[in-house]
């Protein structure tokens, strides 16, 4: 990169010098004998080559002077100048002088831009270093993006999956709610229905007979809580089988268990049905 720079500025700045030498030695060596205009064309060139030196010099070792760099450019205005003054006063050919007037102009740029390429250049291992550090900030972000679209399409995934049960599960509680609400409906019809009491007691009265049972179906709807039976105390064994032999033998012919096990319940005494077994066995 280095000789990308300074060749071209190197190429133009002679070719600007040959210039104003030339020009030089035409426009002053009818006036004057030619080794004056010799040499000042050798002084303008070599005022101009003595300054682009000491610049150089002056770059190589890290520092700037404006002084120089002002002469430097007041060289590169002169030989515009001159090669300018030489074009409007020729007789022929004006265009093509005024068309290379700007070349020490553009040595002078190509300098500057040769000068700010070496105070930014870097070592080719900054630059390999540089060149590394991107690829891993690449390679990071790479990864970051391709982790970023896995766990959108994992949660895309989820959701769906949870929206599908969820559907599934509404479905079959409105399911569930109509089979209710059906199976309440012909319950509350069989309740409301007048043959259904007389129905079910003619079932059941084979079973419990002389007794009357009044049968209330359940109600759909809020119902009012029962207060809890308040338990007295355990009746003892011998308490226990005296009140079922006197309940059994309160008519004659004696109760059957079940019919002494309605009367016992229904006068308010509590007891278990293994008890209650266990103490008709005793006293039969």
């Amino acid at each position: 990169m280095n000789a990308k720079t300074v060749l071209p500025a190197v190429a133009m700045t002679a070719v600007s010098m040959v210039l104003t030498l030339a020009v030089v030695m035409m426009w002053l060596g009818t006036a004057v004998p030619w080794p004056v205009a010799l040499v000042v064309g050798l002084g303008i060139d070599g005022g101009w080559l003595a300054t682009l030196a000491y610049e150089r010099r002056l770059a190589a070792q890290g520092d700037h002077s404006n002084a120089v760099t002002a002469v430097g450019w007041s060289f590169g205005l002169i030989a515009t100048a001159v090669l300018v003054a030489h074009a409007l006063t020729a007789e022929h050919s004006t265009g093509a002088w005024l068309a290379v007037a700007w070349l020490p102009i553009a040595a002078k740029a190509l300098w500057l831009v040769h000068g700010l390429w070496e105070r930014t250049a870097l070592t080719p291992s900054a630059l390999g270093a540089i060149r590394g550090i991107q690829q891993e900030a690449r390679d990071e972000a790479a990864v970051a993006r391709a982790r970023l679209r896995a766990e959108a399409a994992t949660e895309e995934t989820r959701l769906t999956a949870v929206t599908q049960a969820g559907a599934r599960v509404a479905r079959v509680q409105a399911k569930t709610a109509d089979t209710l609400a059906g199976a309440w409906s012909t319950l509350e019809r069989a309740r409301a229905g007048e043959d259904t009491g007389r129905a079910l007691t003619s079932v059941t009265a084979r079973v419990t007979p002389n007794v009357t049972s009044r049968w209330d179906l359940p109600v759909w709807g809020p119902t009012d809580p029962v207060p809890a039976l308040d338990a007295g105390p355990a009746l003892s064994d011998d308490a226990l089988d005296a009140l079922v032999d006197s309940i059994r033998h309160s008519q004659t012919p004696a109760l059957s268990y079940r019919e002494m096990a309605v009367r016992f319940r229904a006068a308010g005494h509590s007891a278990s049905e293994v008890r209650l077994r266990a103490a008709w066995k005793r006293v039969a």
